[in-house]
């Protein structure tokens, strides 16, 4: 064995004990998420439930999470992801002149002032899932390492941005206990200009960290199912739901924006009646669709995915609603989970239709929930890994790559400014002489 081959074994040593300890950094966040899942089942559906009582916690824990939100936490406010995404795009002429603010706002003093707004997020049940603050745990963890030990990997020897994507990417894949998911986000989201650097320490750093990372908080994660391929009799549904996806993830990006902004000047100048008239709306929302407003949508996805009953259709609006106002008043996630949860309830109209079974409606549903993922999103390739991911039909996949392109394309025309683009302009608009790249 050559001396060269030495340092290569130890630094792929490295990153799998480096996996392992993100797996075991992401159980908080994941205990967390499983909380609001329990809470969700225990006052909203089981057969006696507690209405009254699930829409008093949803109402005090969002006013309390306002207060923090927008006051001493007000650095944990949102998912975490922005700053990762500026980091890759800034041109190079303003990095250095950028990079020291959002590399503080990836440090892991800021990850645990995310904590108690993760907290409250789950205790009420607001509409956001654990994925952006997965990704913003993975960066701060493995840039901190490089503050801290810089020769340990070399790290030092890498750029800080490629650094946090690695680290983003590799905290999804674990949180997901899918590889794949991670490189796929990291190529295509996080590290556009990173490119193929990222991908080996990615699958080690999540492939390790798979191990020790838990199920808690992922009730739509099934088993692999054995539907086989769309047959013909539903390609024209398939069709006609790739195009109301890609309209619908679309509709809750331009609905989201507008809502952000008014939010931010409504709890800019009177706090107390914006917490107050957010907590009453949340509460409203779970009492008139019967707690399944709550969380991530991942109980009424998972029912989607499996092809069991998912609700009735005015669920969709209801989870629409909440999914803006959650991420308007910066609960700390983002709109990955709920853009698949309201893409899969696009299938509630064709419960109980004469020649469409079980199997069928869990193959439209994975179709629905790509193509409005994509729509919102972009990115479809991971937003097609996602979906893939959660239901686990490797037949489905080669459909589930066309529709999230197809459904990414038209997205793209229809709904204009993204929302991590336009969180990625804020940043960048705080810098003087900055802008984001195309």
């Amino acid at each position: 064995m050559g001396p060269q081959r030495f340092p290569r074994l130890a630094a792929l040593l490295g990153w799998l004990l480096l996996g392992l300890l993100l797996g075991l950094l992401l159980w908080p966040y994941q205990a967390l998420s499983e909380l609001g899942f329990r809470l969700q089942r225990a006052l909203w559906l089981v057969p006696q439930p507690q209405p009254l009582l699930g829409a008093a916690l949803v109402f005090s824990a969002t006013v309390a999470l306002v207060f923090l939100a927008w006051g001493p936490l007000a650095s944990g406010r949102g998912g975490g992801t922005g700053p990762l995404l500026a980091l890759d795009r800034v041109p190079e002429a303003q990095r250095q002149a950028a990079e020291a603010l959002w590399l503080q706002q990836l440090s892991l003093a800021t990850q645990l002032r995310r904590l108690p707004l993760m907290l409250l997020t789950h205790l009420g049940g607001l509409a956001v899932g654990v994925e952006s603050p997965s990704v913003a745990l993975g960066a701060s963890v493995l840039l901190a390492i490089r503050r801290r030990w810089p020769g340990l990997l070399l790290l030092a020897s890498l750029p800080p941005q490629l650094v946090a994507v690695i680290g983003g990417a590799a905290g999804l894949g674990a949180a997901f206990r899918s590889p794949l998911l991670a490189v796929a986000y990291g190529l295509e989201e996080l590290g556009r200009r990173s490119g193929l650097p990222l991908v080996l320490p990615a699958l080690l750093l999540a492939g390790s960290g798979t191990l020790l990372a838990t199920r808690m908080g992922q009730p739509a994660r099934l088993p692999g199912l054995d539907l086989g391929p769309l047959e013909p009799h539903l390609w024209g549904w398939a069709a006609l739901l790739t195009l109301m996806g890609a309209a619908g993830g679309a509709l809750f990006v331009r609905l989201l924006l507008p809502v952000a902004a008014w939010v931010k000047a409504l709890l800019g100048a009177r706090r107390l009646l914006g917490a107050l008239l957010l907590g009453a709306c949340l509460s409203l929302l779970a009492l008139a669709s019967g707690g399944l407003s709550l969380n991530d949508g991942s109980l009424s996805l998972a029912a989607a995915l499996s092809g069991e009953p998912v609700g009735g259709s005015l669920l969709w609006l209801w989870r629409l609603i909440a999914s803006v106002l959650s991420l308007a008043l910066g609960a700390p996630g983002g709109l990955m989970h709920d853009s698949m949860s309201l893409g899969a309830l696009l299938i509630s109209p064709l419960q109980g239709l004469r020649g469409l079974d079980g199997s069928d409606l869990a193959q439209l549903a994975a179709v629905a929930a790509t193509a409005l993922f994509a729509g919102a999103h972009g990115c479809p390739v991971f937003c097609a890994v996602f979906v893939f991911t959660l239901q686990g039909d490797p037949a489905l996949l080669p459909l589930l790559l066309l529709v999230a392109a197809l459904a990414t394309a038209l997205g793209d025309r229809w709904r204009g400014e993204g929302w991590n683009d336009h969180q990625v302009e804020s940043l960048l608009a705080a810098i003087p002489g900055t802008s984001a790249s195309p």
